[in-house]
């Protein structure tokens, strides 16, 4: 191959590292950026491009993605969740080490961001009964759910996508519980961390924060009371104009002792107080210009709600429909009849022209709705609820047909009866015909942003081991330690897969460093395995940056944390899975 090839595809790469981690576009649109970069330089034939979307990993994740929507819809999960409050005592530790351990088991077979999703909720509301704060049970359920999810080879896309690289590259598959044992192991290792050390080191916040504490709003709500010579007198707030209360919201009136919660239409009297939101600068214009005057009283979240008004926090899960929308093209107001308070992306705060940005999996909205539209919004697919819990329904016959077609899924591909991709495709189509869900309700499980960023970015580790840049990133960078043996090779790859997951997708840091794995063992004549197992599991468990997995940044906001909160907890679990990898891998999977 030429220099120049060479050179082409390493600022292909170059390019979409910095994407990843920049986040400047989505990632599942960098995957297409690099497919058809890789279409502009020739490095890949036309024919290969689709190459992606027809690998069985896709396939395979896509079924996936239905067969745990179908055993979700079901109630089966959410049922399973709420049995814990029975067994997990009053002490954080019991409480987490129950959590860890049931969430933990549940995402060796189950997506793991549909598992937190559902589990956030329950994991609140039994801290909170405990008057414990949620901070410190959260990041052990993301974590938790990666533990489970590298036990068996369906837990994780990732682990899918790199026995998808083996088989392609004439190597065998892995069984269904190949990684069991290094992944009961790391488990184990995980929830006693959590569980005893972690104890320490999670933040302990108040558990009965105030939401208006949270997402920082007192500067940007106020009571302001109406004087005798303020213009307001007579006039309702629908019928005002002025550019100067423009993106200023009437919340409520408040009349000697009654509140009117519908006041765009009321006649403001003297001595009505406006309990008003908007920016700090225009609220004291608005105070300055109108003849209003400020009270002593604080706003709290008291101030806000009411028997018939409520304030509710909901996440936007990464298969939300309104996912790269914003919230006046997804119809929010319309459709849930709620305002929007504030927006909380990973400990960022927006409160300003926040139904004019686009909204990401992960992100929580501040919500004040009344009452009755809240069994709506719970009901909605597109949101989860964080701090109360839905009305269990359990489709107890479904629920059944659901368990039993995971448990033949698991038996046929276990048995070796039908390949992975065979049965996850029998099970999903099962789930459909059976009632456990329907197929629009497929449609909506699958997480497409996972489909098209696995479709996009594999023809980019074709491509780096066609033109043979592989095999140069692997003389260039391991040459240097070959010379003290493959355990010392295992271990670069393996911390150098967790550094660059950290920072960026973990299946496209899989897909980038396998072709690289494949080339160092060819080169040293050794079996690839060990190397790809160490790829798997550092690609499958990121713990130390709230980015690094879905799961952690689903966490972020409902549990109040700071980003910093993941690298202190962890960052020493990292290291700890890394010292097991470097020592077990070998013995399970010699070179």
């Amino acid at each position: 191959m030429t220099g120049l090839e060479h050179i082409s595809i390493l600022a292909i790469v170059a390019g979409a590292v910095v994407l990843f981690v920049t986040e400047k576009l989505r990632a599942d649109l960098v995957a297409l950026c690099v497919l058809a970069a890789l279409l502009l330089t020739g490095l890949i034939k036309p024919e290969q491009a689709l190459s992606g979307f027809a690998s069985p990993a896709t396939a395979t994740v896509a079924a996936m993605f239905v067969l745990s929507a179908g055993l979700a819809r079901t109630g089966l999960i959410e049922w399973l969740g709420r049995q814990i409050n029975g067994i997990a005592g009053k002490s954080p530790a019991r409480l987490i080490l129950v959590l860890c351990i049931t969430i933990a088991a549940l995402s060796a077979f189950v997506v793991n961001t549909a598992m937190v999703a559902i589990f956030i909720p329950i994991a609140i509301v039994l801290a909170q009964a405990r008057r414990i704060a949620p901070s410190r049970v959260l990041i052990p359920l993301s974590y938790a759910s990666q533990f489970g999810g590298v036990c068996t080879l369906i837990g994780t896309s990732t682990n899918i996508l790199v026995n998808s690289i083996a088989i392609t590259n004439g190597l065998r598959g892995f069984d269904l519980f190949e990684f069991a044992p290094l992944g009961l192991v790391m488990s184990a290792a995980g929830i006693v961390y959590l569980v005893g050390v972690a104890g320490w080191l999670l933040p302990k916040r108040k558990g009965d924060y105030q939401q208006l504490d949270k997402y920082r709003l007192v500067d940007y709500l106020t009571e302001l009371r109406v004087t005798k010579k303020s213009p307001l007198v007579g006039k309702t707030w629908a019928a005002l104009r002025s550019d100067d209360i423009k993106e200023i919201d009437l919340i409520k009136v408040i009349r000697g002792k009654k509140a009117t919660w519908r006041p765009a239409k009321t006649k403001i009297r003297p001595g009505d107080i406006l309990l008003l939101h908007g920016n700090a600068d225009r609220l004291i214009l608005m105070r300055d210009n109108y003849g209003l005057e400020a009270t002593d009283a604080q706003v709290s979240d008291d101030k806000m709600s009411s028997k018939e008004i409520e304030l509710i926090e909901a996440l936007i899960p990464p298969t939300s429909t309104m996912v790269g929308r914003t919230l006046h093209s997804a119809n929010f107001g319309r459709r849930f009849g709620c305002r929007v308070l504030a927006l909380q992306r990973r400990g960022k705060i927006v409160r300003d022209r926040i139904f004019d940005i686009r909204l990401d999996g992960g992100d929580t909205l501040l919500l004040q709705c009344e009452k009755e539209e809240v069994g709506h919004i719970m009901g909605s697919e597109d949101l989860v609820v964080t701090n109360e819990l839905t009305d269990l329904h359990v489709r107890r016959d479904r629920a059944i047909v659901a368990l039993a077609i995971v448990i033949a899924v698991v038996a046929l591909t276990a048995l070796r009866i039908l390949p992975i991709l065979s049965a996850a495709l029998l099970g999903a189509v099962a789930m459909v015909l059976s009632g456990c869900i329907s197929l629009e309700q497929a449609y909506k499980a699958i997480d497409w942003k996972v489909i098209f960023l696995l479709g996009g970015i594999l023809p980019l580790g074709m491509a780096l081991q066609q033109t043979g840049t592989a095999e140069m990133l692997a003389n260039s960078f391991m040459q240097p330690l070959a010379r003290f043996g493959p355990v010392y090779i295992l271990a670069a790859l393996y911390i150098f897969t967790a550094v660059l997951t950290e920072t960026m997708s973990n299946n496209a840091a899989a897909i980038l460093l396998a072709p690289i794995a494949l080339s160092v063992a060819a080169l040293l004549g050794v079996s690839p395995r060990p190397f790809l197992i160490a790829i798997t599991f550092a690609a499958s468990t990121s713990f130390a940056t709230p980015i690094g997995y879905q799961t952690n940044t689903m966490v972020y906001a409902p549990g109040g944390y700071r980003f910093f909160d993941y690298t202190r907890v962890g960052l020493p679990l990292n290291l700890i899975f890394w010292i097991i990898a470097v020592l077990l891998i070998p013995v399970w999977w010699p070179f």
